[in-house]
């Protein structure tokens, strides 16, 4: 607990296995069928990135909040945070590589769509600056809150934590502006005739949740493989069960508001984006995206028995990182010409090969720091009462 968690051969193997896997089944779709490669690697990228965001706006909340409950896990959300440089490399190769990806890049969008203001938001340069302003800004913050984290535990001086809270309400107030943003360049912006004054906050809900759902099964593979034994427990899990619960509730909440008021106006320029979704076979992914991020989240974690069960909870986040994989599926590929689902193999592999890519990345910045941070002053009120007295006697 008080060392670098050395992660054994086995679980490195698999998740390099997983990655090669993945990198071999996009390097397939690029070769036999390259306009499906772009959407996959905008795809790929984004959940990665949306993986990291959420440990650090988690890391953040925390010292915010001056919350004590997690301070043991922190180093897992911490690690999560290693991923946002690889996924904004992936991101900044769509937008270099392939901005024809984006209806706007082109002149074939309606007078209606290519507006003065439209026409200088969307530029190509100014687009690509404002993508690098975002990951810099998200690396710059995200770097200075770990760094300090880290540094904490050499001599556990209470003016670090200050310091985080100070850096934390700054990124906060930067993720928030900046994601909004993003997302809408980024996603919503690939099919510039539609629009929703609920997206970007749609999209954060779908990024949190995700990233609880990776820590509680983060954690758990922690705890299977040993290091964790004495220090995740049934109140850990029952309070990340319980932000699980409300977390997936609220996506749906935004779900159903942004989805019943396109319905009820009934604009062709908003319902367009929901009726290809619920034509041909992309209609039962349509209805499995609710079912999968909401409906099996809500049923299973109602009971307080089960957010305190290590196994059901790995579970629920399983299905929970496939339901935010699908959803962003739904939202990227259908507008790409792509008519159906088929041939969904190759979006597998690179789910896959995402997670294997993830795993690596985290469990080699798991490894450059203590497994817990020792210095924090709220770390004996996160800890077990028996782990907290031995420690006390080994410092004695």
């Amino acid at each position: 607990m008080n060392r670098p968690f050395h992660t054994p051969r086995v679980v490195i193997y698999i998740c390099g296995l997983l990655a090669v896997l993945g990198g071999g089944a996009l390097l397939t779709v690029l070769l036999q069928s390259p306009e499906r490669f772009w959407p996959n690697l905008l795809l790929a990228s984004f959940f990665l990135l949306s993986l990291g965001l959420a440990g650090l706006v988690f890391v953040a909340l925390q010292y915010v909040t001056g919350a004590g409950w997690a301070v043991a896990l922190r180093r897992v959300p911490e690690a999560m945070a290693a991923i946002i440089p690889v996924a904004g490399l992936g991101l900044l190769v769509v937008f270099l590589a392939k901005p024809s990806l984006y209806p706007w890049a082109s002149s074939t969008l309606s007078e209606e769509v290519q507006t003065p203001l439209h026409q200088a938001w969307f530029s190509q340069t100014f687009f690509l600056v404002r993508a690098a302003a975002y990951l810099a800004g998200w690396l710059l913050l995200g770097s200075a809150l770990v760094r300090n984290s880290r540094r904490q535990d050499d001599d556990s001086s209470l003016a670090y934590t200050h310091k985080n809270v100070r850096l934390s309400a700054l990124f906060l107030v930067v993720f928030g502006v900046s994601f909004w943003l993003a997302s809408q360049d980024w996603l919503m912006s690939l099919e510039p005739e539609w629009s929703s004054t609920i997206f970007a906050v749609y999209q954060f809900a779908g990024l949190f949740v995700s990233g609880l759902a990776a820590i509680i099964l983060l954690s758990a593979c922690l705890y299977f493989l040993g290091p964790f034994r004495d220090v995740l427990t049934k109140q850990h899990l029952h309070d990340l069960g319980k932000l699980l619960f409300g977390f997936s509730s609220f996506w749906m909440y935004l779900w159903f508001c942004q989805y019943m008021l396109i319905w009820y106006v009934n604009n062709p320029e908003e319902t367009s984006y929901f009726t290809r979704r619920l034509q041909g076979d992309w209609r039962p992914l349509f209805f499995l995206n609710v079912i999968l991020n909401w409906g099996i989240p809500f049923l299973i974690l109602l009971p307080k028995a089960t957010k305190q069960s290590m196994g059901v909870l790995a579970i629920v986040s399983l299905v929970v990182l496939a339901g935010h994989w699908l959803d962003l599926y739904l939202g990227i590929l259908p507008y790409s010409g792509n008519p159906t689902p088929s041939s969904a193999a190759w979006e597998v592999g690179s789910m896959l090969g995402a997670a294997g890519l993830f795993g690596l990345v985290f469990f080699t910045a798991l490894g450059r720091a203590a497994l817990v941070p020792l210095g924090d002053p709220f770390l004996p009120e996160s800890l077990p009462a028996s782990v907290v007295r031995q420690e006390s006697v080994v410092s004695a």
